[in-house]
């Protein structure tokens, strides 16, 4: 291509880069005027039904050969920006950073949100609780390894709500300083992320003590102050703590997700794609376990999770945690829930919310 032809896509680049930059002003002065009217209506600002009816319309429409991946990528950083000029967002997460949890909070709310490392799951209840944080991120369950019960716990004591979830693919690369696996004296990080990589690490490095850590970041943290540490861990840790990538995708099972909730203190409006999500404790009789499904059965909704967890009040008594189809303000959702609440001790909705993609 010679220098003359060039040039001209440049300027024709440049051309439609202001554009750009004309239409996100035009959005942004809109944005904040709905910011304003939210206000007046004390209505919430972070609406993930919203959003995802503003991603879900965007591809639908795109034609290419831009991706439909790289759509949402830049509209949720335009998202992102827009909000911080709504009311700026503060949203606590698991920290520290570079865990999987702040990888989960940067996809949902963009780089324009303020992310803030808390130490505990309780922690992040408490500061959203307290209105210190607008949201909280936290992790719920993985497809290998279960439930986090710490997070089931605390919705027993805790009025805040789910308002939407995160699914994400977990990847655990092995990292140290060298990039060299004959540096390693020992392998550290979280519980759960070693034993998604046992059987990697006893064909690879069966000799090599295995070490638990707070999290894989803070195994991240240690791997830089030691060269003959490794971590195992997020890509983002390497390039966070300088470390380098001894080797990539080391988890056994590649089919690896890991479930978050974003909690608020506001149950959100339906997005015609959604999951309700509620928590009871049954009366101790006779077929009890049957009767409590019933009311979901007969109105052919479809339960996608059902969780049980022992009260710390008393031995043998159990809370569940049930996942359905649809959202609380469906008649058929709101009527079997009723039906079931007959039937309970007690019984909160934790929340409505879009099902993640």
């Amino acid at each position: 291509m010679d220098e003359k032809k060039l040039q001209e896509l440049r300027q024709k680049i440049d051309a439609l880069d202001n554009q750009i930059l004309e239409m996100l002003n035009r959005r942004a002065e809109i944005v904040i005027e709905v910011g304003k009217a939210k206000q007046k209506s004390h209505g919430e600002y972070y609406v993930p039904s919203r959003e995802k009816a503003i991603y879900d319309r965007l591809i639908a429409s795109n034609p290419g050969p831009f991706s439909d991946e790289g759509v949402r990528r830049v509209f949720r950083e335009i998202i992102s920006a827009s909000l911080s000029l709504e009311q700026p967002m503060k949203v606590a997460f698991l920290g520290p950073q570079a865990t999987y949890t702040h990888v989960a909070a940067m996809q949902q709310f963009g780089f324009s949100a303020q992310l803030v490392p808390l130490k505990s799951i309780p922690s992040i209840f408490d500061e959203v609780s307290r209105e210190r944080a607008s949201y909280g991120v936290v992790p719920v369950e993985n497809s290998n390894e279960g439930v986090v019960s710490h997070t089931l716990d605390m919705f027993m004591s805790s009025e805040l709500k789910i308002i939407a979830e995160i699914l994400l693919p977990v990847s655990h690369d092995l990292l140290n300083l060298s990039g060299q696996s004959s540096d390693i004296r020992k392998v550290i990080s979280h519980p759960q992320a070693i034993g998604q990589c046992r059987s990697w690490l006893e064909e690879n490095l069966p000799d090599v003590p295995l070490v638990d850590a707070a999290s894989t970041a803070s195994a991240a943290q240690q791997a830089a102050e030691d060269a003959g540490v490794a971590a195992i861990a997020s890509e983002s840790a390497a390039s966070l703590y300088g470390l380098r990538v001894v080797k990539h995708k080391i988890e056994d099972n590649p089919n690896n997700f890991t479930r978050f909730l974003i909690i608020g203190r506001e149950i959100q409006g339906p997005s015609g794609n959604d999951k309700t999500s509620i928590m009871f404790s049954v009366k101790d009789q006779v077929g009890i376990l049957y009767h409590m499904l019933e009311p979901f059965s007969k109105r052919d909704i479809n339960l996608a999770k059902i969780e049980s967890r022992p009260t710390k009040g008393k031995a043998w008594e159990y809370i569940f945690f049930l996942d359905m189809e649809g959202h609380i303000r469906e008649q058929k959702i709101a009527d079997a829930v009723e039906e079931l609440r007959s039937l309970c001790q007690f019984l909160k909705v934790l929340g409505s919310y879009p099902k993640a993609r």
